[in-house]
């Protein structure tokens, strides 16, 4: 099938003066309250309100296996994935605990786990790839119809969100091997070496992250044309990782919020990036990661974190954390009182 790259609205920079008289007016100094000023501004012009307000969030976990998992990237078994996913689904992981703390409406997307689930209210079947994507390490991990599919059925669940409401998107994942897909595209599509670009994932000691680095090496000797972004996931990207970058595109086309996690997403979020550049307008960077490659990744992009956790969990763990600034920064600029109405002096500095 084919994939139509959608288009994103432009920011609406036409109220940026007033938004900006709008925060300035509030009962504290200028600038006072920092990044939550910045962040409401942004809110703002994605929304083309002088009002923004967040409706309805999901925290969307997509999850899939790696082909290239079983040469040993990991020091987790490809197993671990279903597991983790019936975990989601019983409610007991992190993400369960923040999603509950902070109201999210928690989905869990199959895009392509190597296993059996159970229809479950928070699974969404959008399964690609029965078996999971191919080892990388002796071919493509898609075909370029298997992209086509995934990026087309992320643009469709964000457009069923949208129907739903929702106006603000929190992306997660999980997938025994996708830290290693994620250092691949990075240096695919950014040209940082691979040195750079891997680090120790879900835990690895100095001679596994060796053997990862060198099989990296080699995988991307495999596909030497790999450096578009469709080529660069067709040849060693995950079908979750794919998904996800088509309804980061979907939901940035609908002027929803792109709320960003860690590598994994960070490195779908590059690839929706060199697609269509715009998306990083409707994008809020999280946090950074204690992922050594997430702090470079997130400086390429141009993103300026709102947390630094030392995490590295993934599961949209870091967003969902972020997630009451994004409302802070609504809530202030809904209901603080303005100079006037409080009848306070104007304060200058």
């Amino acid at each position: 099938m084919s994939y139509k790259i959608p288009t994103i609205p432009s920011l609406a920079h036409h109220l940026e003066a007033d938004l900006r008289a709008a925060i300035d007016n509030k009962t504290k100094p200028p600038g006072s309250l920092g990044q939550l000023e910045t962040l409401a501004l942004r809110l703002g012009l994605m929304q083309d309100t002088l009002a923004p307000a967040l409706r309805r969030p999901a925290s969307l976990v997509f999850a899939g296996d790696h082909g290239l998992a079983d040469e040993g990237v990991s020091p987790f078994p490809k197993a671990v994935t279903v597991q983790m996913v019936l975990n989601f689904l019983a409610g007991g992981a992190a993400i369960n605990v923040f999603a509950r703390q902070h109201g999210l409406d928690l989905r869990v997307i199959d895009a392509a786990v190597a296993g059996p689930l159970p229809a479950h209210p928070q699974l969404l079947d959008r399964k690609i790839m029965p078996s999971g994507t191919r080892n990388a390490l002796h071919g493509p991990a898609m075909t370029p119809d298997e992209v086509a599919r995934c990026l087309a059925a992320g643009d469709q669940l964000a457009a069923d969100l949208a129907a739903g409401g929702c106006n603000a998107v929190i992306f997660g994942e999980m997938g025994i091997g996708n830290t290693s897909a994620a250092s691949l595209l990075m240096t695919a599509l950014t040209g940082m070496p691979i040195e750079t670009t891997t680090g120790r994932g879900s835990g690895h000691d100095p001679a596994g992250l060796a053997r990862k680095r060198d099989i990296l090496a080699r995988v991307l000797a495999r596909h030497p044309g790999a450096t578009t972004p469709l080529a660069a996931l067709a040849a060693f990207g995950g079908a979750e990782m794919a998904m996800m970058t088509g309804a980061m595109l979907g939901a940035a086309a609908r002027r929803m919020v792109v709320l960003n996690d860690g590598f994994i997403v960070t490195a779908s979020l590059l690839v929706a990036a060199r697609l269509n550049p715009a998306v990083l307008d409707y994008t809020v960077f999280s946090h950074t990661s204690a992922e050594g490659a997430h702090d470079a990744l997130v400086k390429h992009l141009g993103g300026q974190p709102l947390l630094a956790l030392d995490l590295r969990l993934g599961e949209g763990t870091g967003a969902a954390l972020a997630w009451p600034l994004l409302l802070s920064a609504t809530r202030f600029l809904q209901e603080m009182a303005t100079f006037e109405t409080a009848s306070v002096n104007k304060i200058h500095t």
